[in-house]
């Protein structure tokens, strides 16, 4: 008899609360995988319909601006075309060729999108005589002018490093998505994001090594790896990488996922930058856009999906090109070329182009200076996210110069470090920056954060202080020492640079020789916050310390700083703030903002004048006349040397009629190296400006400028006096007393009415 047909229950009460807890527990667990799916299905979804990829900000240099008589070579111009992509094609029949016979370029310019709106394609025809070109004509036309494309000189990323040029699925070449698929994934529109008996040949092979030795991903599969999950390789992943992808077909069409793909695969390394994408790739490998490659270059690309570091072509040649022509032959026996082309892409080179320059940027210290300026405007996450597109005001040609002399200055030795700056004294534009004597080295950036006294530098402000305030550039000053009383309260003695002490001189002479004890006693009498003001005024914004020994410089300034100074100076006294961007675009190329010129808290214009001119007699007979080893004494420069204590730093600062430049050299340790603002700063200020451009700085003397001859105690000089020096002056500012060397005393009223009727006829 049975137990059930005898009626005794066997289903004991501990056996039915055990069951009821375990429905309870599968219920749970079911309702908890649901929800973990469903929050990862959300997550999944609002990554890939958001914003998919962080793209870095894309900077430019500036355009390269043609029109008749621009100082300009053919090869020159043929450097920026090859520099920005162009390729040689006789003819020049499409957009981004060019064509050169002799002295003759055609060329066939891309539409691009500038700050300030879009430039279509055009034909063009280009004429030089040596380093001028002589015309221009668009689609042969006489033009007055055209704009080339500028150079990409790095970007601004976001932590990652991440790189990419995006592409749209219908620009990608046909025979690229064909190959990519029938290599990595031949299934792919078939299946709905993984492929099981993959998957299990995989597992079969992992269990057997007992570790993660084969994928079997699906291209959707390794989509979700690259966009959502980390590197490692462990059972647990793999499961949640395969659910990702199922999750993923699930909501978006194939065309939409391959073309994630097509962007987000990482397909090497430059530097600290990851190539991610097929678009960018082509530049990285080729310099080509994507719809430019030939099948073997295709086939190269799509051989490094298996591993870029592996079969990087440019560190293994042979690894790579056995796994392109391995490619090759799979796209030939598919037929996806023919047997000639076959033929073609294996005997072809690999056809890498030399690498470009490793890091983010060659131009680290003014990409830095690009970056500060914008976050007075953007948010770090739209530099390094939004794929904005930044035009800056870099020069390539005078970068390229100010780099080369500062290797040169610092050939000699190798503890000193150096800082160059130049820009546009019209619009303050930053052409060049040097932050050390490694240019490519994006570390510390001296051009902008080494904050060194300046010593000499710093008297113009002090001068311009003073005729400002009704001193004349003949005004005598004492140029002898202090007397105790005064150096006991200020606990210093100031001290000429040649020790001696030169008596009674005229302000321009104090200047013109740099004179420290004629310096001090103007600078006791004007007072320290007059000239702290004229130092704000000149464009320095940051607070300054009140000391009295501001007045031979010791006062802490970067370069560019100093650059700011001196570019007020240049400007007429008109405050134009330095600047490197020109506008930003976003990715689409809509205009965000533009950065014109803007014209700040103006000088007395006739101070100015009066200071300029002193400046250009520091060149000419002063301080910095060893600048005529480089530059002509013509060209007119206007500048002021400076040596700080123990010549730990040398300075040189000066202006021509279109440039300004300052240049530094010293020790990061601040060491005591014996260095002089006229000896190692002039020269590579020299250097540098003179392989630059530049025109001739001619002063424009504003209204009631008189000019005198005056002797250099002060008074009014004849042909008789020695050492004349004839001087400029506002209207009715001219020394009313004759040097005793021209009779002493006043000139008599008609000769004082002659001279000013002389001075005013034309």
């Amino acid at each position: 008899m049975d137990r059930e047909s005898s009626g005794v229950n066997t289903d004991s009460p501990g056996r039915r609360r055990l069951r009821r807890w375990l429905v309870w527990l599968l219920v749970l667990a079911v309702g908890a995988a649901a929800l973990w799916v469903a929050w990862l299905d959300h997550g999944l979804r609002q990554a890939f319909e958001g914003r998919r990829w962080a793209l870095p900000a894309q900077v430019f240099a500036r355009p390269l601006f043609l029109y008749p008589g621009a100082p300009l070579s053919a090869d020159a111009v043929v450097e920026h075309l090859e520099a920005v992509g162009y390729r040689p094609i006789a003819g020049a029949p499409r957009p981004g060729t060019f064509a050169r016979a002799g002295e003759t370029i055609r060329l066939h310019t891309r539409p691009f999108a500038y700050w300030d709106g879009k430039e279509p394609a055009r034909e063009v025809r280009l004429r030089f005589a040596g380093n001028e070109l002589r015309s221009l004509a668009v689609t042969g036309e006489p033009a007055p002018g055209l704009r080339l494309e500028p150079r990409s000189i790095g970007g601004i990323f976001p932590a990652a490093r991440e790189d990419r040029l995006l592409v749209r699925l219908e620009d990608v070449p046909p025979l690229l998505v064909k190959t990519l698929l029938l290599v990595e994934d031949r299934q792919f529109f078939h299946h709905h994001g993984v492929r099981p008996l993959a998957i299990a040949r995989a597992l079969w092979a992992n269990l057997r090594a007992g570790r993660v030795v084969q994928g079997g991903s699906t291209l959707t599969q390794q989509l979700v790896k690259n966009f959502y999950l980390d590197r490692r390789r462990t059972l647990g992943r793999k499961a949640k990488e395969a659910l990702m992808a199922v999750l993923l077909e699930a909501h978006y069409s194939k065309e939409e996922i391959l073309e994630a793909y097509l962007n987000e695969i990482y397909l090497g390394q430059d530097g600290a930058r990851a190539i991610h994408g097929f678009g960018l790739a082509a530049r990285f490998y080729f310099a080509r856009d994507l719809e430019a490659l030939s099948p073997a270059q295709i086939a190269l690309l799509v051989a490094l999906v298996k591993g870029p570091s592996y079969y990087d072509p440019r560190r293994h040649p042979q690894r790579a090109r056995e796994r392109r022509d391995w490619v090759v032959a799979r796209m030939a026996a598919a037929g996806l070329i023919d047997a000639h082309q076959a033929l073609v892409a294996r005997n072809a080179p690999l056809g890498v182009v030399a690498r470009p320059r490793r890091g983010l940027t060659p131009y680290p210290a003014f990409v830095d200076l690009v970056r500060r300026q914008l976050r007075r405007d953007y948010r770090e996450e739209d530099l390094t996210g939004e794929g904005l597109r930044i035009f800056t005001t870099l020069d390539p040609a005078v970068q390229a110069v100010a780099e080369k002399a500062v290797v040169q200055a610092l050939t000699d030795d190798q503890r000193l470090q150096a800082a160059l700056l130049i820009s546009d004294v019209a619009t303050g534009e930053v052409l060049a920056v040097v932050g050390g004597r490694d240019p490519r080295y994006p570390g510390f950036n001296r051009a902008l954060d080494a904050r060194r006294p300046v010593g000499s530098l710093i008297k113009p402000v002090l001068y311009l202080t003073a005729l400002e305030a009704g001193y004349t550039l003949a005004s005598p000053l004492e140029d002898r020492p202090l007397d105790p009383a005064t150096v006991r309260r200020l606990g210093w003695r100031p001290r000429n640079y040649d020790h001696q002490s030169h008596g009674r001189v005229v302000l321009y002479q104090a200047l013109v020789h740099s004179y420290n004890l004629a310096a001090v006693r103007l600078g006791l009498t004007l007072g320290v916050d007059r000239v702290l003001e004229t130092i704000r005024r000149l464009g320095v914004s940051r607070p300054l310390p009140r000391y009295p020994s501001l007045f031979l410089g010791a006062v802490e300034l970067s370069p560019l700083e100093v650059l700011q100074m001196y570019q007020t100076l240049a400007a007429e006294g008109f405050q134009t703030p330095v600047k490197a961007v020109l506008g930003v675009t976003d990715r689409q190329g809509r205009p965000l903002a533009r950065y014109p010129l803007r014209l700040g808290e103006a000088l007395d214009e006739g101070a100015v004048y009066l200071l300029t001119h002193a400046l250009q007699g520091v060149v000419r007979e002063g301080t910095a006349k060893g600048l005529r080893r480089w530059i002509d004494p013509a060209v007119g420069v206007a500048g002021k040397t400076g040596t700080s204590d123990d010549g730990r730093d040398a300075w040189f600062a000066a202006f021509s009629g279109n440039r300004v430049a300052v240049a530094w050299v010293g020790s990061d340790d601040n060491r005591v190296d014996g260095l002089v603002g006229g000896r190692e700063a002039l020269a590579l200020w020299g250097r540098a400006m003179a392989a630059v451009e530049h025109r001739s700085l001619e002063l424009i003397p504003p209204p009631g400028i008189e000019w005198h001859w005056v002797d250099p105690r002060g008074g009014l000089a004849s042909r008789r006096c020695p050492d004349r020096l004839r001087l400029p002056f506002l209207a009715g500012t001219a020394p009313q007393v004759r040097a005793a060397c021209a009779g002493g005393g006043k000139p008599p009223l008609w000769r004082r009415g002659w001279h000013w009727l002389r001075e005013r006829l034309p």
